[in-house]
């Protein structure tokens, strides 16, 4: 788990960056890495946007009891036991699957394929904020970019005005200039 604070004009923004146990760990290891990510997700202030990326290692379904939480375009019928694990922590912390929100064709929706080629999956996801969320403008995944792994990149257009440090903008000044 990495994360990075980025100085917004009104509010920073704060990324994390997590890979969850695979489906196949032991619950210890999944219940201590969610214990981790709740402790880490609460050490930052709330006004912060806080958005969580990257590999989550679950499939999120379209079940009518996660839709406040979900969106209408997941890739998955049902939830596995990882994604089951991320729809309750999302509600808890009042967060929201922003990869499922936004409709595309299924190969747009894919972040994993196996080495065979013939399986495909939706396992890495965007989660932010609920009182941010119409921050993101859209999430998909590029299948063309070359990033040496299995899985493919997932883009999420954000719109957000970050600040000027007044250190940075005082140096093209006219008087500091010889």
């Amino acid at each position: 788990m990495s994360y990075i604070i980025l100085i917004g004009r009104w509010c920073n923004i704060i990324v994390l960056n997590v890979h969850a146990p695979s489906e196949d760990e032991c619950h210890n290891s999944k219940d201590s890495f969610y214990e981790e990510l709740e402790q880490a997700f609460d050490n930052f202030p709330r006004y912060n946007i806080k958005i969580l990326l990257r590999d989550f290692n679950a499939k999120v379904g379209e079940e009518n009891i996660f839709k406040p939480t979900t969106g209408n375009e997941c890739l998955h019928q049902d939830s596995n036991d990882n994604g089951v694990r991320i729809l309750n922590f999302a509600p808890s912390k009042n967060v929201v699957v922003m990869s499922t929100m936004f409709p595309h064709r299924n190969f747009h929706k894919y972040t994993w394929t196996s080495p065979d080629g013939q399986t495909h999956n939706q396992t890495d996801y965007v989660l932010i904020d609920r009182r941010w969320h119409s921050k993101i403008l859209d999430v998909r995944s590029f299948r063309g970019a070359d990033c040496d792994t299995d899985h493919y990149l997932v883009v999420a257009n954000f719109r957000e005005r970050l600040a000027v440090r007044k250190e940075a903008a005082q140096m093209f000044d006219g008087e500091d200039l010889i």
